[in-house]
């Protein structure tokens, strides 16, 4: 974890997911305002700058916070022992906050009712199972690539989210801050606040069980100079 005062990491948590939000919630409104109805395309206006701002965002805060942007995140790097549990509480509720803060925007930005209360029905067996399959991924990819590339993270978690947004029946939420956030917005990326405690279960399911194959899989080998292997 960065040195850096915990007031600095939280802001920068807050701040990350700010944006985050606002760029998820606001390219779906811009999105099916071009789009002509053409739900494939609004997809793809959505998805696109979501990938593109995960990159931007993890190369500007990674150094201050380790560019969490994501209670599932945190929680995978608490299990590994590397942020304290009192850090990983604030951690998360300064990703929540965030959250709320850059949905928030995004309806301000396009003169939407600030506050609304989605009616976009997320729920199933299958998208429950899609959204622990998306967020195992992102864990997946954020520990695989911290393991060898660390330079590559913000680059390769952008290029997975980017991805998993058409590979997974749920759009790839995989992160519970963003989750909430998304349950006031009766908008393109709306989730039914109903359907929004089971998205969120799925989600840290995924991000545990990554966490503990990631522990199993990413051990070095390399031979240690003038000793044994």
């Amino acid at each position: 974890m960065p040195h850096f005062p915990l007031s600095r990491r939280l802001a920068a948590e807050l701040t990350g997911t700010a944006f985050l939000l606002a760029t998820v919630v606001g390219s779906g409104i811009m999105a099916e305002r071009l789009a002509g109805g053409n739900v494939a395309i609004v997809l793809m206006g959505n998805t696109i700058p979501t990938g593109a701002i995960l990159v931007v965002l993890i190369l500007v805060f990674g150094p201050v916070s380790g560019a969490h942007f994501n209670p599932a995140v945190t929680l995978a790097f608490a299990i590994r022992r590397e942020i304290p549990i009192p850090d990983a509480l604030v951690y998360a509720g300064a990703q929540i906050a965030g959250g709320l803060i850059g949905m928030v925007a995004a309806h301000g930005m396009f003169e939407e009712n600030l506050i609304q209360i989605s009616a976009t029905a997320r729920t199933g067996g299958a998208q429950w199972f899609a959204e622990t399959v998306a967020t195992f991924g992102l864990v997946l990819t954020i520990f695989g690539t911290l393991f060898r590339r660390p330079e590559a993270v913000p680059m390769a978690v952008g290029l997975y989210i980017t991805a998993a947004y058409w590979f997974t029946a749920s759009t790839s939420f995989a992160n519970p801050a963003v989750t909430i956030a998304r349950s006031f917005t009766d908008t393109f990326s709306g989730i039914d606040p109903a359907h929004m405690p089971m998205f969120i279960l799925a989600q840290l399911a995924g991000a545990a069980l990554a966490t503990s194959l990631c522990g199993w899989m990413f051990v070095r080998t390399d031979p240690v100079p003038g000793g044994s292997q």
